[in-house]
C-alpha cells in the first residue's frame, strides 16, 4: 500500500503538501495540487480512515442503541436515519438491548469508549440511572420517541394519537371500548397511551371493567392472551379494542377469530404502528402512522446540527401522525 511519503516523491513535492491536499487545508499552489491528485488517482491512494481520525478527532460513526432491532419499527426507523447520515459520510453502529434497561447503559459506555460521533437512543424505560448516564458523556445525544430535560428529543403526541383513536371508536358507536397496553415504565407507549384512553373514556362518562385494561408485552403472544382475559372475565363483552402495538392488535384478532367471534361485527380492533402487515391481515387492521422514517431523518439532522455546531441545549420535535381507518371497526 502507498505512503503519503511515497505520493511526495513521486509528485516532487513535501508531505506537508500532500497531507493539505488529502484534507483540503492551508495552502497549496494549483501545480502541485494537480501533480499530487495525478499521483493519487493513479495509484488508487484511499486515505486511512484510522488517520483520518485522529487529525479530525471524528470517527464519522453514529451509535444507534435501539430496544429490538428485529421490528419493523426499528428498521424503519434506521432507515430514515441512514438516509441523512449517509449523505455526510456517516455509519451507524448498531446496538439492540433486546428491551433490556441495564443493556442501555452498558452501550452507552461502550459506544463512549469506540469514540462515536454521537449517540441516538430510542429507549423504553427511561429511568435516573440511564438520564445520569447520558449526562456525563457530553457528547452529542439524541432521544427517540421518549423526552429527556436538557436533551434533543425527537417524539410522539402518543397521549393525543391514543385519545383520538378512542374518538374514533365512539364515533363508530362502541361505549364498551378495552385496552391493551405495555408497562407503563415506558413512559410513551405504556404511560402516555394509556392515560390517553382512559382520559378519553372519562371525559365521555363511559365505563371502564378493571379486566379491560390489560398489561401486555410488545409481542402478538401477549396481545391474544389479553384478549383471552377480557373475554374470559368481562361482565359485559367490550364492542371494541384499543392496542398500542399493531402486533398486541393482530394477537387478540387471532384469539377472536379462534373462539368464532366476527371482526369487526362482533367486536372491533385497533392497533397503532402502521406495520406492513397491518395492511395484509384480514380484515385490514386500522392503526396509528407515526412517520418512523420522517422521524429517524429528523433524529439524524438533530444529530448533525449539534455535531457541526457544538450545541448540545434542549430541543422538542413532534412527530405527526395519522388515523389509518380500514376495515378492522
Amino acid at each position: 500500500m502507498i505512503t503519503i511519503k511515497e505520493i511526495a516523491e513521486r509528485a516532487n513535492v513535501s508531505r506537508t503538501t500532500v497531507s493539505r491536499v488529502l484534507n483540503n487545508s492551508g495552502y497549496v499552489s494549483e501545480e502541485a495540487r494537480r501533480r499530487v491528485l495525478k499521483v493519487i488517482k493513479e495509484t488508487g491512494y484511499i486515505p486511512s480512515e484510522n488517520a483520518k481520525s485522529l487529525r479530525t478527532k471524528k470517527t464519522k460513526v453514529i451509535g444507534v442503541i435501539l430496544p429490538k432491532i428485529s421490528t419493523e419499527t426499528s428498521s424503519r426507523l434506521v432507515k430514515g436515519m441512514d438516509e441523512i447520515l449517509a449523505k455526510e459520510g456517516y455509519q451507524i453502529l448498531l446496538a439492540n438491548t433486546n428491551l433490556d434497561p441495564k443493556k442501555e447503559i452498558e452501550y452507552l459506555k461502550l459506544l463512549k469508549s469506540r469514540h462515536v460521533d454521537g449517540i441516538i437512543l430510542s429507549a423504553t424505560n427511561v429511568n435516573r440511572s440511564l438520564v445520569e448516564e447520558i449526562y456525563q458523556l457530553k457528547i452529542p445525544f439524541v432521544t427517540v420517541g421518549q423526552y429527556i430535560s436538557g436533551l434533543a428529543n425527537v417524539v410522539f403526541d402518543d397521549y393525543q394519537a391514543s385519545k383520538d383513536m378512542v374518538h374514533l371508536l365512539m364515533n363508530k358507536g362502541h361505549e364498551r371500548i378495552a385496552f391493551i397496553g405495555v408497562d407503563e415504565k415506558d413512559r410513551a407507549v405504556g404511560y402516555l397511551r394509556k392515560a390517553g384512553y382512559l382520559d378519553a373514556m372519562k371525559e365521555n362518562s363511559l365505563t371502564v371493567e378493571d379486566c379491560w385494561v390489560q398489561k401486555g408485552e410488545f409481542n402478538s403472544e401477549s396481545g391474544y392472551e389479553c384478549m383471552k382475559s377480557i373475554i374470559g372475565h368481562s361482565k359485559n363483552r367490550p364492542t371494541a379494542v384499543v392496542a398500542v402495538t399493531d402486533r398486541l392488535a393482530i394477537g387478540a384478532m387471532q384469539f377472536l377469530t379462534q373462539i368464532g367471534l366476527s371482526i369487526p361485527a362482533d367486536i372491533a380492533i385497533a392497533g397503532m404502528g402502521a406495520s406492513e402487515l397491518s395492511r395484509y391481515i384480514t380484515p385490514a387492521l386500522t392503526t396509528i402512522d407515526f412517520s418512523m422514517e420522517e422521524t429517524g431523518r429528523e433524529a439524524a439532522s438533530l444529530m448533525l446540527e449539534q455535531i457541526s455546531g457544538g450545541n448540545y441545549h434542549e430541543v422538542m420535535k413532534t412527530i405527526s401522525y395519522r388515523l389509518l381507518e380500514r376495515a378492522s371497526i
